[in-house]
């Protein structure tokens, strides 16, 4: 762990090379896996386990048996579903001013929240402990990254309405961080 923690850079650059399915599986595992079936735990930590993220995967197509289209990661089955057929990294670059990391990688990680499971057990804390809890998924990204060879950069300068417009989020959703991905 001491170094992952060193090596732990942010990344805007990547290889061409495309990621494999198993890393990007351990990648969205990273950010919101299951640790504890029974419980329901997750890799990150979470306020009284209300569990606000969620996570999408933007695909350039670049991926082993992954067609290009963005997808939402299932945590429970561990597993990707489609939610938009074809490539979108080119929309979300321009409505996230225009950093060139979210089109030359070949994946983007997309974390965002649904205040509406925390916020009526911590009302406006909830915005706090949402944070919180993105910055712990992302974090693990990153560590999860090392190992891997792979880097990434979170990116937070973006319009929130046009990134919900281009992964069609529900009203109910907000998007929180962007995550580039690639190899090194």
């Amino acid at each position: 762990m001491e170094e992952a923690l060193q090596r732990r850079r942010s990344v805007r650059s990547y290889r061409s090379a495309a990621l494999s399915l198993e890393e990007i599986g351990q990648l969205l595992w990273a950010a919101q896996g299951i640790t504890d079936q029974a419980r329901g735990l997750r890799t990150a930590p979470s306020a009284g386990a209300t569990f606000p993220l969620e996570v999408y995967l933007l695909n350039s197509s670049a991926a082993h048996g992954l067609g290009a289209g963005v997808y939402r990661y299932r945590r429970d089955a561990h597993a990707l579903e489609p939610v938009i057929k074809g490539d979108r990294r080119d929309q979300l670059f321009r409505v996230s001013l225009r950093q060139s990391a979210i089109t030359d990688a070949p994946v983007v990680m997309v974390i965002t929240a649904v205040p509406s499971r925390i916020e009526p057990r911590y009302g406006n804390l909830a915005p706090r402990f949402i944070a919180m809890e993105a910055g712990h998924a992302a974090q693990n990204v990153y560590l999860q990254s090392v190992p891997l060879g792979i880097g990434t950069v979170v990116i937070g300068a973006f319009d929130e309405a046009g990134v919900s417009e281009v992964l069609q989020l529900p009203h109910s959703e907000r998007p929180l961080y962007i995550l580039p991905i690639g190899k090194l």
